[in-house]
């Protein structure tokens, strides 16, 4: 084990989450990285249930816990409240319904050492409430992996990358004023990640999948099924940033336009694919606007070389009647 020297700040934002709480902060102080050096924020997001009392007597039995409690804003304005109290030279984020391998943390710290990287992410798997494990959302690498931020933003526009900041070991310098995660959004990993990699000198990518994600029904962005008209805001916040980040592409990465148009597409396209059928309606300004947006670039979408043909003929015929179509997407499944 190489001797570490720099600490690390580990974010836990939670909300409601009493029952899982122990287990994701219970896996983080099992980590092999110095407990004198490995600093574990819990922040209260204002629970409702037992969360805080829970979060308190964690820190009561582990010396490196500590908790801050606050009004409920969500999970970025309590992820922001834990970098302001943070005292590591690192900072990473793990979400309250998640766990991580006891490894997590030395291996990146390692990595950032020996390839002097600024950003370093692991890699993840899936896990179902059964406890089943779920196909990857991101492929990890068969090796160690190091590439500049302009090919982490090309990964992340082509669907292929992590935007997880849950994922990722990052300097603590690299947090500021200006680059924080958006309060009252979802979809902010993918905000900030696309600003910080405009200032991290490369990002290392770890095979090991050492994090891992628990797939908790009600959680902010996975759909109840049995509530058919429940629409995540999520699905607006991805089209939303699908605009920020196309003028930052055509602003520093000229070359990633086409690629970056081709995102917008593709986040309208998921957007109209899980709107429920009972919100496609004239008055929702947002949907008519996204269709607007398909109907008035569809050469640009039949020009693109980095939509694949399913996509392009989706974006076609939801264009010309997007609530018609789904209505008879929705009979000939059964729904």
């Amino acid at each position: 084990m190489p001797d570490f020297k720099d600490k690390i700040s580990v974010i836990v934002p939670a909300y409601n989450i009493e029952d899982l709480l122990p287990k994701c902060v219970e896996s983080l102080v099992a980590q092999d990285y110095p407990a004198d050096l490995f600093e574990i924020i819990v922040v209260d997001d204002g629970s409702t249930d037992e969360t805080g009392k829970v979060a308190d007597d964690l820190a009561g039995r582990y010396g490196n816990v500590k908790v801050f409690h606050k009004k409920n804003g969500g999970s970025s304005s309590a992820r922001n409240l834990g970098i302001s109290r943070a005292t590591g030279d690192y900072i990473g984020f793990v979400d309250s319904d998640d766990f991580v391998d006891e490894h997590m943390y030395s291996t990146m710290m390692k990595a950032s050492l020996e390839y002097d990287a600024d950003m370093v992410q692991i890699s993840r798997n899936e896990i179902a409430e059964d406890g089943s494990f779920l196909p990857d959302v991101v492929i990890p690498p068969s090796e160690i992996t190091t590439i500049t931020p302009s090919e982490h933003l090309r990964t992340l526009l082509m669907h292929i990358g992590d935007a997880s900041f849950c994922t990722k070991l990052v300097k603590r310098e690299f947090f500021g004023k200006d680059m924080l995660f958006p309060e009252g959004e979802l979809n902010e990993d993918f905000y900030l990640m696309i600003h910080m990699l405009e200032k991290v000198n490369k990002v290392v990518i770890l095979p090991q999948q050492y994090y891992h994600v628990f797939y908790r029904t009600g959680s902010n962005s996975r759909k109840k099924a049995e509530d058919k008209d429940y629409f995540p805001s999520v699905f607006t916040d991805i089209v939303r940033n699908s605009d920020v980040v196309l003028e930052l592409v055509k602003r520093n990465h000229p070359e990633l336009t086409d690629i970056a148009l081709r995102f917008g597409f593709v986040q309208r396209l998921d957007y109209l694919l899980h709107i429920p059928i009972s919100k496609m309606t004239k008055d929702n300004s947002f949907y008519r606007a996204v269709v607007r947006f398909i109907r008035g670039n569809l050469g640009e979408i039949f020009a693109n070389d980095y939509l694949t043909g399913k996509q392009k003929a989706y974006l076609m015929i939801l264009a010309v009647n997007p609530r018609g179509i789904r209505m008879l997407h929705a009979r000939i499944r059964g729904l």
